[in-house]
């Protein structure tokens, strides 16, 4: 397996991971009492987006050419630690 697709599988794993802190935070939200989970709620949408923009790298990583592929990966990292950087600000938010 070649060294690009070894990244593309290493990029989808952290999004994976990504994806189930997004599932324990909106599990610990439909626990909360009704004002919290608005504010929740509101964080776990933005969190939504980014996790979507961080897919569409993914993608774009993966469709790169030869010539492009540095910039997509640049930019699928950036993506990456700002979703895990939004996540764990949440999760650190709304500690019990």
């Amino acid at each position: 397996m070649d060294d690009k697709k070894l990244y593309q599988q290493k990029m989808q794993a952290q999004l994976d991971e990504l994806k189930a802190d997004l599932a324990k935070l909106k599990a610990k939200a439909s626990k909360a009492n009704a004002e919290a989970k608005l504010e929740m709620n509101k964080h776990i949408k933005e969190i939504e987006v980014k996790l979507e923009e961080g897919k569409a790298k993914l993608h774009t990583l993966a469709e790169a050419s030869d010539d492009a592929w540095e910039t997509a990966k640049n930019n699928i990292m950036s993506k990456l630690s700002s979703l895990k950087s939004n996540i764990s600000d949440a999760v650190n938010k709304y500690k019990d």
